[in-house]
């Protein structure tokens, strides 16, 4: 376990409830964009303090900057934060596979079967959206192979990092309520879903960091 920064764990926290229980429903605005940001940007800095991976770090807060586009207008900042969260699940992919790696599907097959799960929900949820993507379906298409991908290489980590394995199960179960909300149910409310999509979200990501940091 590592204290060093451990505060921020606690401020991300705060602000993790915050915005889920309150602030994701109110209009756009500085404070509420700051207090999202804020949630997974704490686990950033945690994971900087406490010497953790670069790449742990430079996930943690290209998944900020995705946090702060996609609080605005998401007509307007839906491609920068769509390629911010790309990037992010790129290092991810790169740090499970550092840490754990192919290896590890060598030696226990049976966790091919996570890989193969997360590969075809991946493509039935491409499938599934593409005639409503538009313009968009090259680069969904590109995320949608990034978080498949980091799924997978998440299940080659050591079993004592299951946090991370379930945090990015997790991560790729919020993105596929998401898709639903932006390009399928545009406008409506859906209070429950858009509660699935912050708490697996934040939940996910809070899994990932402290399955290295604790």
């Amino acid at each position: 376990m590592t204290l060093v920064g451990g505060p921020f764990l606690i401020v991300s926290v705060v602000a993790g409830i915050a915005y889920g229980a309150v602030l994701q429903f109110r209009p756009s605005g500085l404070f509420r964009t700051s207090v999202k940001t804020a949630a997974v940007g704490a686990l950033a800095v945690w994971a900087w303090m406490a010497g953790a991976p670069p790449l742990l770090t430079g996930a943690l807060a290209l998944s900020a900057v995705g946090d702060a586009f996609l609080a605005g207008d998401p007509e307007r900042w839906l491609p920068p934060g769509l390629g911010s969260f790309l990037l992010a699940h790129v290092l991810y992919t790169a740090l499970f596979l550092e840490i754990g790696g192919f290896g590890a599907v060598m030696h226990d097959p049976a966790r091919l079967a996570p890989v193969a799960v997360a590969s075809l929900v991946g493509t039935a949820m491409v499938v599934w959206l593409w005639r409503d993507l538009g313009a968009m379906r090259p680069a969904v298409a590109a995320y949608v192979l990034a978080i498949v991908a980091m799924v997978g290489a998440a299940f080659t980590l050591d079993r004592e990092r299951v946090a991370a394995m379930a945090g990015a199960v997790a991560f790729m179960a919020s993105d596929g309520v998401l898709s639903w909300r932006l390009f399928k149910h545009k406008g409506a409310t859906a209070p429950v879903a858009d509660h699935a999509v912050w708490w697996l979200y934040w939940g996910g990501q809070t899994a990932i960091a402290t399955a290295f940091l604790l």
